[in-house]
């Protein structure tokens, strides 16, 4: 299993402004994507992320900095630290990759057509997005309403569909309602409309009469 720095973001910020090491170099070390590392490098990603100096935390020393520098196919080597593991996060808003974020108005679109008894409060959590953006979406005020399109969280990778489901039945719940499969039960368990049970004999009736 791969192991990378504490606050990989920062550090990233920091070796891009303080060595030449190439987009890779930093990237492999940090966990991230080159095309994250570029953005960090062009001032669009990591915005206000104050970088954090690997050497001074005893991460890296300075001669594998330099020794990496003067070889791009060379990879930088984390020291091993007696630090405990970080936690895993489990609860809250999780990290959303910037590719995805601009599919979370269309996330949104979805939720509030199939699922209104969500509430705006419990998808923020779910696809880790604002109520601002989620009220935008419902008055369809979101900047860029003419081109969203309703699709499933699941699909676009935002949630999991067990996620999605424990949300949706705590929250069908929370509002008196039957559970979905109750309720799809229901719906299909509808009486039809009953025939007279009289046979149609307009078949048989001869041309004039």
């Amino acid at each position: 299993m791969a192991t990378y720095p504490l606050m990989p973001k920062a550090t990233a910020v920091w070796l891009v402004e303080n060595t030449s090491l190439s987009f890779e170099q930093i990237a492999a070390f940090c966990g991230l994507h080159p095309l994250e590392v570029q953005g960090i490098a062009d001032g669009e990603v990591a915005g206000g992320i104050q970088g954090l100096d690997p050497i001074a935390n005893n991460q890296l020393t300075k001669d594998e900095i330099e020794r990496c520098q003067q070889d791009t196919k060379a990879r930088l080597t984390l020291r091993q630290l007696d630090l405990p593991a970080p936690t895993k996060r489990t609860k809250g808003p999780r990290y959303t990759p910037v590719a995805k974020r601009q599919d979370k108005p269309d996330a949104i679109a979805w939720l509030v057509r199939n699922h209104p008894e969500l509430k705006d409060a419990q998808i923020a959590k779910l696809i880790g997005t604002t109520k601002t953006t989620i009220q935008a979406v419902r008055e369809r005020t979101h900047w860029n309403s003419s081109n969203i399109r309703p699709r499933d969280p699941v699909l676009l990778g935002l949630c999991s569909q067990t996620d999605l489901n424990e949300l949706v039945e705590r929250a069908r719940q929370e509002s008196g309602l039957p559970p979905m499969d109750e309720q799809t039960y229901i719906e299909e368990a509808e009486p039809q409309p009953q025939a007279s049970g009289r046979p149609d004999l307009s078949i048989f009736k001869l041309p004039g009469t």
